[in-house]
């Protein structure tokens, strides 16, 4: 209810299923289980993983659960999806890593299995790592269910971003990267033969937000006395971060904006667990994205 009451426009689970590296410990559970519920108790805000890493899944099961996804939700569900890239999960839980082009190669053959099968088509794919004959997926979707692809690299992830997806999720940290990124976007949608303003393009964000810069301060000392975390980590994560008082972060935020970014999908790592703080968060996204006209 509070993703309703702050005025989110999302709700999104991180795909990874270890996420304390500390401990190694599996700490997280599956999102679409989870999304899935969560859906049973909004009506407004989409539903995602960021991202769903393709090695994790066969493609036409994954086609299959986040249709049953969007069919729950009544259409609010949408398909992020990235190439995968945590080696340590891989090899705890048993997964194939394979080498970062055995990955991509994964990821597009995935897409052209996965997009039929949303789109109400039979998928017959022969690729060298999956092979499907007429794989159909019925029941349907409600919706036409967006294709998100997260990730920065500019040869090949923008390249399918501008080939297969709705939606891009960049991961790049600075303004200078996302323009880059951006430009990079523009390059293969022409090359493609595809309309680059069809495509909306958010930035991942990790946000440490607080009142005034010294409750900011303390929300970082405070997480890492939990954490066992030493003052230089909590310098760390102020410069990975976007760190600060409302001010702060909201110039931050406009940054982005202002570079070419539709929106973000933000996080609160840090503080995220006192709930004013996801208040305060939605808040400075709104207040930036409206004088970014967006």
């Amino acid at each position: 209810m509070l993703a309703l009451t702050v005025c989110w426009s999302w709700i999104i689970f991180i795909s990874c299923l270890v996420w304390e590296l500390r401990t190694k410990q599996c700490s997280s559970a599956t999102p679409c289980s989870l999304l899935s519920a969560l859906a049973q108790h909004t009506s407004k805000v989409r539903l995602s993983a960021l991202v769903t890493g393709n090695t994790y899944r066969n493609p036409t099961l994954l086609a299959k659960t986040i249709t049953a996804l969007d069919i729950v939700s009544n259409g609010r569900a949408t398909l992020g999806i990235g190439a995968g890239w945590f080696e340590l999960e891989h090899d705890q839980l048993g997964f194939d890593f394979g080498t970062f082009t055995d990955r991509f190669e994964k990821l597009e053959e995935a897409l052209q299995i996965i997009i039929p099968m949303l789109r109400g088509e039979k998928a017959t794919v022969q690729g060298k790592h999956y092979q499907t004959t007429e794989a159909m997926n019925f029941p349907a979707p409600v919706s036409r269910i967006p294709i998100m692809i997260g990730g920065s690299g500019l040869k090949k992830t923008l390249r399918m971003v501008a080939q297969y997806a709705d939606e891009s999720n960049l991961t790049s940290r600075t303004v200078e990267e996302v323009t880059e990124r951006l430009e990079a976007l523009s390059a293969h949608c022409e090359r493609l033969g595809r309309n680059r303003s069809e495509i909306k393009v958010t930035k991942a964000q990790m946000v440490c937000v607080a009142p005034t810069m010294e409750q900011a301060h303390q929300d970082l000392v405070d997480i890492a006395a939990i954490k066992g975390w030493n003052n230089d980590v909590i310098e760390m994560l102020k410069g990975i971060v976007v760190f600060g008082d409302p001010d702060t972060v909201g110039e931050k935020l406009l940054a982005f904006l202002n570079a070419g970014v539709d929106g973000f999908t933000l996080s609160l790592p840090t503080n995220g667990y006192k709930t004013e703080r996801i208040g305060l968060l939605a808040e400075v996204a709104n207040a930036a994205l409206k004088e970014a006209g967006k």
